[in-house]
């Protein structure tokens, strides 16, 4: 099957998840883990007065609480969040989205209305899924290549772009 490099004329509002779970800033790590394991989701934003404040990612959990030694039924969602929102609007088009989280690094993103209220969520798997798939290949290989880091080389045979050590 060939990958499609047409553009897509979508817009998130179609393919957006409306089900998107929320935590307080003083939920615990043990309820947030438990919201994306009940919903099979990879985060949680975080609300403070009908406001988003920030989001949590399984990431954040490992690298934000467990990597730093913190207790995760004594640490809350405010202590692990990451306090920049990026978001889109519903009436955006798919293919301005995908290049908007390549460009910023991320694989998901808040949905806002006109009103900027949150209407949902949408993902990196949920654009690939319903729009051009090429794109969203490209673009997951942007996200997923980091620089290289101090006595490391890009290893340019490896798939992706995958760093290996310099020996």
């Amino acid at each position: 099957m060939e990958p499609k490099a047409e553009e897509t004329t979508k817009t998130i509002k179609d393919i957006m998840s409306k089900n998107v779970e929320i935590v307080l800033p003083s939920a615990l790590l043990p309820e947030v883990a438990q919201k994306m394991q009940n919903r099979d989701c990879g985060c949680v934003l975080v609300i403070k007065e009908d406001r988003i404040v920030g989001i949590i990612t399984d990431r954040d959990l490992a690298l934000r609480c467990i990597a730093k030694s913190h207790d995760p039924a004594e640490t809350n969602a405010e202590t692990v969040m990451s306090s920049e929102i990026l978001y889109c609007r519903d009436t955006d088009s798919a293919d301005a989205v995908t290049k908007n989280m390549g460009e910023n690094k991320v694989r998901r993103l808040a949905v806002l209305d006109s009103n900027k209220r949150l209407v949902g969520i949408v993902t990196l798997g949920d654009l690939a899924s319903h729009t051009n798939y090429k794109l969203c290949g490209q673009v997951l290989g942007e996200i997923c290549r980091a620089p290289p880091l101090d006595g490391e080389k890009i290893n340019r045979d490896a798939p992706n772009d995958c760093i290996s050590s310099v020996t």
